[in-house]
């Protein structure tokens, strides 16, 4: 057996075996939840729990805030696939491992994915604790998931780009966004941008965030363009959402840690929560 045939017959192992565990259950959306998001799993209704390090071949998260788990069931009125955590490619995965979640969920019949983030505010006019829709990426890890064979059974060879993030999810957004509250009240500030997507895992420097800025990205981070370009192959509909957790703008930045990250989360995390909720009851598949 070579390694191209290996690995799409391990991203259907992954599958059966899902499917089996999800006993009848027929997921209409797939959910990526970044750092300190993954809360949102628990609203899941009727949940089956299944851990990643039970699936064949699938790849563990080592990152801390992230569950490492799928959570399948009932959200808002949807069958929803939802990861708490994600796989990353500073993790030490090759990129092909790291989009393995989003073949394994198409095999399984998901058209369409959300997919979540933390992520540093490189426009001046934007603030920690904001959500910003992402309307486009700049790949800037120096890897493609796509490289290597290509399997027609998970997508074209040069699949189309132009759309990665689906414009009718995020005008949907945008229009839900307008009735979302926090806690306290506070209307929801939701930006749409540019995200610039690095390897990691060191964060970057000022002269590193000042040309990214001046490339005309908005938000950085270290996950989602793979699953991105993983997704388009696979010709899936997205909505990507970042959780502007600190701000990285190259003249001003100040040091800062993971644990400060998940701080900054956790407080956005019910004006996100809101707006995913709304999202998923009101969108049409």
């Amino acid at each position: 057996m070579t390694e191209q045939t290996t690995y799409l017959n391990q991203i259907e192992e992954a599958a059966n075996y899902l499917r089996n565990q999800l006993s009848g259950r027929k997921p209409q959306l797939g959910l990526i939840l970044g750092s300190g998001l993954g809360d949102l799993a628990d609203h899941v209704e009727d949940a089956v729990y299944i851990d990643y390090k039970d699936v064949p071949h699938f790849p563990e998260s080592t990152v801390v805030g992230h569950a490492g788990r799928f959570v399948a069931g009932k959200l808002d009125g949807k069958d929803v696939l939802v990861m708490q955590g994600r796989i990353h490619f500073y993790e030490g995965y090759d990129m092909r491992r790291v989009v393995f979640p989003v073949y394994v969920m198409h095999l399984l019949g998901i058209a369409n994915l959300v997919i979540t983030n933390a992520a540093g505010g490189l426009n001046r006019g934007y603030a920690a604790g904001d959500l910003m829709l992402i309307s486009d990426h700049l790949n800037l890890t120096g890897a493609n998931p796509l490289i290597g064979h290509n399997h027609p059974e998970l997508g074209l060879r040069f699949p189309d780009m132009s759309e990665a993030y689906t414009r009718s999810f995020r005008e949907l957004a945008k229009k839900l966004a307008a009735d979302v509250r926090g806690v306290d009240g506070e209307a929801l500030t939701l930006r749409e941008g540019v995200y610039s997507g690095i390897s990691g895992p060191s964060y970057m420097t000022p002269a590193e965030l000042t040309m990214l800025a001046r490339m005309g990205g908005d938000a950085v981070g270290m996950s989602t363009v793979a699953e991105v370009v993983a997704a388009s192959h696979a010709r899936m509909r997205v909505l990507g959402i970042s959780c502007i957790t600190d701000m990285a703008i190259g003249d001003e930045l100040e040091p800062l840690t993971h644990e400060q990250v998940m701080a900054t989360a956790e407080r956005a995390k019910p004006k996100f929560q809101a707006l995913i909720r709304s999202f998923v009851k009101e969108v049409q598949l």
